[in-house]
């Protein structure tokens, strides 16, 4: 895990990288080449994980010397890739996955990225015929962003590096903030909410020929890898749960590849139980006394804590625990210094919670930290997606089905039956009627606060939700299936996935996600919603796959609190009157950006509870202070 710059015909100083060396503390490289579009400059900041030496620093270049690379990440299959490859006469002279990236671009070109099991981020420079090829990983696990500057090109691994190239003005690039404002949601398009500043999405990758190549914005990207089409496995749930096991077993093992002391997130729900649980079990085959660090985030309001069921799983593996409990006051002092680490708004405290386990983790010492990122996508974890499945079951006249499944939820859930209709009501309409449903709750809900000037026009839409799936050519949501999709590829897990990569990174500690193996991620998006969702129960294949391996208490909870703050408590509590202060801030910091009169009567009708406090109130924030952060213009 690293930090890299790379740039053709831009000129900088070493403030590029040095911006990032939270990232990789164990060394700078830096290098520049002569180039006939002007200087080409590699640079990377060194987290040592894998080969540790010295002589896996970056920039690193083949045995040919012709091929150089900055990289980020992990790919974990690397010895097996590595062998391969030497039986094909390739020679290596360190133990690192960087050089076996490099020889496997020289034996395979652009085809390599399909044999890399892991997350990673690259540029690599052909010094011979003057080509760069970028790639991002499947997921988006590890961020690549870029600008285009008149005739020069920058990549970077975080945006605030690429605020240094001269002549750059911060702007806010108001359709994304819009989409940001009013969903909540990132990372969903190249674009970011810097006007400028664009990323290399999931999957994609850049050739670009410096004899011939003439930068646009955005660049021609070429999408490497698509998910696959979901609901095409047909196997029984047995067979479903046993393949599951196997491939998520296989990962947690690939993922534990390391240097380098490795510990795991913990928060007693479902997945990051199933993967202490398989540490456990995979160290215990390996025959290794270690146990098992977990770090987890507790609270004393018991709606939003859950010891006893992290307690049950630290007590049936051989576990190291470490609790820390987040603090109201630093949710907001730290916020700050937060925003700068993830370079754009983030959406909720819970960002704060994951930032204080990764704190505790380097304070223990932990480099490495695996977690439970990126199930709840491919297994349709999250309660809001039941609507979509009652209406596949509506629609395909499952009538006992659909009534068992809308009694557990009014009974283990506490859903009322009024709230699962309506639920259900937006998939099975025409496309056009929920579109105008889609309206009518945007207009209800949204529209007083964001009713500014700013927002007018074809780039806002009513709907942002449906835009962004049209945008990834996604289509409407009909089933569970389609939403798993959607979720994995765009409205959800590269957003969570860039608050990880940011906090872990502010600490100098390695996030690691072994749901994300491409292998079992494919197989869980085939899988049919019978092996998601059973009655009012989700994960349904996680559930029969984990059985007997972690305590049932955890495998059987109905209940799912995500990884959450008691922010009810904390906004109507200790920190009224600082939110208070923070909207004001930035209705006179941002002027015509918001609608003043009825941003304030949403924040004192949430304060005074006359409202539901939601992630609005926090957005609204946190979007002032990011502004104040970089200096960012409207």
């Amino acid at each position: 895990m690293c930090g890299i710059w790379a740039s053709v015909g831009i000129s900088v100083d070493s403030a590029v990288i040095d911006l990032v060396a939270h990232r990789g503390p164990d060394g700078c490289g830096w290098k520049v080449f002569p180039g006939p579009l002007g200087p080409v400059t590699l640079a990377h900041r060194r987290l040592a994980i894998i080969d540790t030496s010295v002589h896996a620093a970056q920039p690193m270049c083949d045995a040919g010397g012709r091929y150089w690379i900055v990289y980020n990440g992990e790919v974990y299959n690397y010895r097996e890739l590595r062998s391969e490859l030497e039986t094909l006469g390739r020679r290596f002279a360190t133990q690192s996955d960087t050089e076996v990236i490099l020889a496997a671009y020289a034996e395979w070109g652009e085809t390599c990225l399909d044999r890399f099991v892991g997350m990673f981020a690259f540029v690599l420079y052909d010094s011979q015929m003057q080509r760069i090829f970028a790639a991002r990983d499947r997921f988006a696990i590890k961020p690549l962003y870029y600008m285009v500057r008149g005739d020069g090109l920058a990549f970077a691994s975080e945006i605030k590096q690429l605020l240094r190239v001269p002549g750059f003005v911060p702007r806010m690039n108001l359709p994304r903030l819009y989409d940001f404002l009013s969903t909540g949601i990132t990372d969903h398009t190249a674009e970011t909410t810097f006007a400028d500043v664009r990323q290399l999405r999931n999957g994609e990758c850049l050739t670009a020929d410096l004899h011939t190549f003439r930068w646009t914005d955005p660049l021609p990207v070429r999408r490497w890898y698509r998910l696959p089409q979901s609901g095409t496995i047909e196997c029984s749930a047995d067979e479903a749960a046993r393949r599951f096991r196997e491939l998520l077993t296989d990962s947690v093992r690939l993922h534990l590849r390391s240097d380098v002391p490795v510990g795991s997130c913990l928060s007693g729900g479902l997945d990051s139980s199933a993967i202490v649980s398989l540490i456990d079990r995979q160290f215990r085959l390996d025959g290794s006394q270690a146990a098992v660090n977990t770090v987890s985030a507790c609270y004393e309001e018991r709606a939003v804590d859950e010891r006893p069921f992290m307690r049950a799983v630290n007590a049936a593996t051989r576990s190291a625990p470490h609790y820390v409990f987040p603090k109201p006051e630093d949710a907001f002092g730290r916020a700050e210094q937060i925003t700068w680490h993830q370079d754009e708004p983030y959406g909720s405290t819970s960002i704060f919670a994951q930032w204080c386990v990764f704190e505790e983790a380097k304070r223990q010492e932990i480099k490495v930290m695996l977690d439970g990122q990126g199930a709840d996508e491919q297994l349709a974890g999250y309660h809001g997606g039941f609507g979509y499945h009652l209406a596949s079951l509506l629609r395909s006249g499952r009538w006992m089905a659909l009534a068992r499944t809308m009694w557990e939820r009014r009974q283990f859930h506490g859903v009322a039956l009024r709230q699962q209709i309506r639920a259900l009501v937006g998939p099975i309409l025409p496309g056009r009627l929920a579109g105008l449903l889609a309206r009518s709750r945007q207009t209800l809900v949204e529209h007083d606060w964001l009713a500014s000037g700013r927002f007018r026009g074809d780039a806002f839409p009513a709907n942002p939700f449906g835009a962004m799936l049209r945008a990834e050519g996604l289509g409407p949501i009909r089933d569970i299936g389609d939403l798993c999709v959607a979720m994995t590829q765009a409205t959800n897990l590269p957003m969570l996935l860039h608050y990880e990569d940011r906090n872990s990174m502010a600490h100098s500690v390695e996030a690691r996600v072994p749901f994300l193996d491409h292998r079992l991620v494919e197989f869980s998006i085939g899988l049919g919603a019978r092996h998601k969702i059973v009655g009012g129960t989700t994960k349904f294949v996680l559930r029969q796959a984990m059985a007997g391996v972690m305590p049932d208490v955890v495998c059987q909870r109905r209940d799912k609190i995500g990884f959450a703050t008691p922010e009810l408590e904390w906004f109507r509590g200790p920190l009224r009157r600082s939110l208070e202060v923070a909207v004001e801030d930035v209705l006179s910091g941002y002027p015509g950006l918001l609608n003043t009169g009825g941003t304030r009567l949403l924040v004192k009708e949430m304060l005074d509870g006359s409202r539901p406090i939601d992630f609005r109130l926090w957005r609204i924030v946190n979007v002032g202070i990011w502004g104040r952060v970089f200096n960012v213009n409207l």
